[in-house]
């Protein structure tokens, strides 16, 4: 196992632009296989395996991930007379632009990385295996541009912490606004 997974180039970050690169990371079995190939390049027969899913659907998701610049073939084997591709990522993290698209389009808005981590910490919850904080803090945008840019950075260690052991761990960080109330300003 490489000790700063994975086993191939890629860059550090990527912004997705366009609406369809966005839904594309929206689907679960996507984010899974984005998660799979955070360790080492996989064929879509090693993927299928590792999530127990027919190889046609697989590819499928692959080929979306691929065509959406997610993705990309990163090396090739000839198994008999066949050319065995190996996809990688095509980034260690992907991040939505804050930016309109050129063309004008909507993001979609239904993608939410806590929905996702409520789903799969439920498990870890009823079991007494999760660890977690929520804090509140009244704080100017400038602050919270600075303090998100502090996180990706413990994001940016998680994703190359060397694989061992037998776990899978998740691992949910974000910044929002809310409308807790404030205490007006002290006399």
């Amino acid at each position: 196992m490489a000790d700063n997974p994975p086993d191939y180039e890629l860059a550090d970050r990527m912004a997705l632009t366009r609406p369809d690169q966005v839904k594309a990371i929206g689907h679960p079995l996507r984010t899974v296989i984005l998660q799979l190939l955070h360790e080492r390049a996989a064929t879509v027969t090693e993927l299928a395996e590792a999530v127990e899913r027919p190889k046609s659907t697989v590819a499928h998701h692959v080929d979306v991930l691929t065509r959406n610049g997610l993705l990309q073939v990163v090396r090739t084997r000839k198994v008999r007379a066949i050319e065995e591709r190996f996809y990688g990522r095509t980034a260690r993290m992907f991040h939505v632009a804050a930016e309109p698209s050129p063309a004008g389009e909507q993001m979609p808005g239904d993608f939410n990385d806590f929905e996702v981590a409520a789903r799969e910490s439920a498990k870890a919850f009823e079991q007494g295996k999760l660890w977690g904080f929520i804090r509140h803090a009244r704080i100017s945008e400038d602050q919270a541009s600075q303090f998100w840019d502090r996180m990706a950075q413990l994001v940016d260690e998680f994703d190359r912490m060397p694989r061992s052991g037998e776990t899978m761990y998740g691992f949910a960080i974000g910044i929002y606004p809310t409308d807790h109330p404030t205490l007006p300003a002290a006399e």
